[in-house]
């Protein structure tokens, strides 16, 4: 035994010690057990570890349809970790339980503003013209984003400081934190400088060269790139305050970031008399918008173990060891918003750059909202306690997590996807046809909006899949599924797009729905058992409910639109009685099924009220 794993064994006893005059179990004392270590790493050679003792029938994961009054505070979802107990425990599930509901509540009112901001600028610029430059000009550096901020940065980053938190190592994990901080400052900040200079080639490579809207196209480039420096900043704030297990604030800045670009819309673009000095009123916007986003969860550091620091200290092994994992998480996240690059190379170059992409961009915006108000908090919310059960080795409940995960954002999105589809006509009509949004443009948006929907579900458990490998800190799995994606993405639009506009949201579906299989595949070589049998039954039930939904749904429309009309009011009635009506009977249908995650959707709201 070297010094380092003498030391860290000390650590551990000296922690145990702690937690035994305390009255809590401990881990490497008399009390603990060895069990096998399932093949989770590299290595074929089995590793031998130190696991508490457990009752046999004690409840994981996140199955809160069989919890009794007693256990109830075990929250669905978002179980605590192990080895806490009694009233510390009880209130830190409390707690748990609270922020994965105010976080889908924050989270869910971010998608809904969102939805306005997308629907104000739908009046204003419509879908037709050189709005789509502005589309493009956004697009190139949230790619950017996506490759080496954000998400990625986060993903790559949480696991590494919450380990490090796990270990005892607080000081250490705020030192690795602050060298990543300025790190990314430097590195992305040289990233935009190189961006903004290329801009005019960039766009050039989607078509809009000088003489179709190229000035305004860099020009917006070169607003709007600055962002991928904030976001990556804001990637480290933001995962800091996860690994404490706040989710607060960092789902209330996207309230933030919503509320500001709305704001500039309506006050600054009925004010500019070109259309090129709305689109840059918009571009500010946005920019202004990130700043706010990035600066409203600093004040929350304050009170933690320790602070940020202006340090660079690229000599500790978990600097390296967060941009090593950073690299696959990069190719693995970064590389599904190059899918959406591909496709918009495909929409402006084979289909009509005056219209294609701000059409599926409008579509997107939908198909998001379902996305970010469920599978995106679920994922979000339960990320963190993924990474401190493989830290521990608590493989049991790691399995459990990330299957209640699956059958969660299922049980959630497969009525969403079936009202989508059948309901997207009367759905783009009410929210976006209006002002420059005209009648015409609304099948269009509505046939992309219907294809994305058949990806929806698929695309959450995808997010769920790659968020449970990345806390196995073993992220080069999904970058391989990635990749394959991304070629069957390109191969799929080549083949799509000549049905129209449409095709490209299709291929993006059936990609989903490849990368969940290949993903579900791959997780259960690595993992033995994942409850898959259970997953797959919630599935099929939760499936026939959502046909239940779509029918009565388009009934109860259609019924409502011939005899009220289409007069703002009417399709406002016509069309949320439909979805009302709809829901009530997918509620009723799960609750003869016998769906339990109806009843964990209940308790969750029960007990986080």
């Amino acid at each position: 035994m070297d010094d380092r794993e003498r030391e860290r064994q000390q650590r551990r006893l000296e922690r145990d010690q702690r937690r035994r005059e305390r009255g809590k179990p401990t881990y490497f004392e008399s009390e603990a057990t060895v069990d096998s270590l399932p093949a989770l790493q590299d290595s074929t050679e089995p590793t031998a570890i130190l696991r508490p003792r457990r009752d046999t029938g004690e409840l994981v994961g996140l199955e809160a349809a069989i919890l009794d009054e007693e256990t109830g505070m075990q929250q669905a979802g978002f179980a605590p970790p192990a080895e806490e107990g009694g009233e510390d425990g009880a209130a830190h599930r409390r707690r748990l339980a609270r922020s994965g509901v105010v976080f889908s509540l924050a989270t869910g009112l971010s998608r809904v503003l969102g939805l306005i901001r997308e629907i104000v600028a739908r009046a204003l610029f419509g879908i037709h013209g050189p709005i789509n430059a502005f589309e493009i000009a956004f697009l190139v550096p949230n790619t950017v984003r996506a490759l080496v901020a954000d998400s990625a940065l986060s993903s790559a980053f949480v696991p590494v400081f919450s380990d490090l938190l796990e270990k005892g190592e607080r000081k250490r994990a705020w030192r690795v934190a602050s060298t990543l901080f300025w790190l990314i400052l430097l590195g992305l900040g040289g990233v935009t400088a190189l961006f903004m200079l290329i801009s005019p080639w960039v766009m050039e490579a989607f078509g809009y060269g000088p003489d179709v809207y190229g000035g305004i196209a860099t020009t917006l480039a070169r607003i709007l790139f600055p962002i991928v420096v904030l976001l990556g900043l804001t990637g480290i704030v933001v995962g800091i305050l996860n690994s404490y297990d706040h989710f607060t604030v960092p789902a209330l800045s996207p309230v933030a970031w919503n509320l500001v670009i709305i704001v500039g819309l309506v006050i600054g673009v009925p004010n500019a008399s070109a259309d090129s000095t709305k689109l840059y009123i918009y571009a500010f916007s946005i920019l202004v918008a990130t700043l706010v986003q990035f600066l409203l969860p600093l004040p929350w550091l304050r009170g933690r173990d320790d602070r940020l620091h202006l340090v660079i200290d690229i000599r500790d092994p978990a600097v390296k060891r967060t941009f090593a994992l950073m690299i696959p998480v990069t190719i693995g996240l970064g590389l599904i918003n190059i899918n959406a690059f591909i496709d918009q190379i495909f929409a402006t170059r084979f289909l009509n750059k005056n219209l294609a992409p701000a059409a599926i961009v409008s579509a997107f915006r939908l198909y998001m909202l379902p996305q970010g108000m469920f599978s995106v908090a679920v994922a979000t919310v339960l990320f963190p306690s993924l990474s401190r059960y493989a830290s521990r080795h608590d493989w049991d409940s790691f399995r459990g997590t990330v299957a209640t995960g699956l059958r969660l954002i299922s049980f959630l999105l497969v009525p969403a996807s079936a009202a989508a589809a059948v309901l997207a006509v009367p759905i783009v009509r009410l929210l976006y046809q209006h002002g420059q949004f005209t009648a015409a443009q609304t099948p269009i948006v509505a046939h992309s909006l219907a294809a994305f929907s058949l990806g929806l579900t698929f695309n959450g458990t995808m997010l769920m899949l790659n968020r449970a490998f990345f806390s196995l800190q073993s992220p080069w799995i999904p970058s391989w599924v990635a990749f394959g994606n991304l070629g069957l993405n390109a191969v799929l639009d080549a083949a799509f797009y000549r049905f129209g506009i449409w095709g490209i949201p299709l291929s993006t579906s059936l990609v989903n729905i490849a990368g969940t299989a290949a993903l579900l595949v791959l997780f259960r070589r690595r993992m033995g058992r994942i409850e898959l049998h259970a997953t797959a039954r919630t599935f099929v039930l939760v499936s026939i409910a959502s046909a239940v939904l779509a029918a009565v749904s388009w009934w109860s429309w259609h019924l409502l639109d011939e005899w009220l009309g289409r007069s703002l009011s009417a399709q406002i009635v016509s069309l949320s009685t439909g979805l009302l009506l709809g829901m009530a009977a997918f509620l009723g249908v799960c609750r003869l099924l016998g769906v339990r995650e109806l009843e964990t959707v209940a308790r969750v709201r029960r007990h986080g009220a």
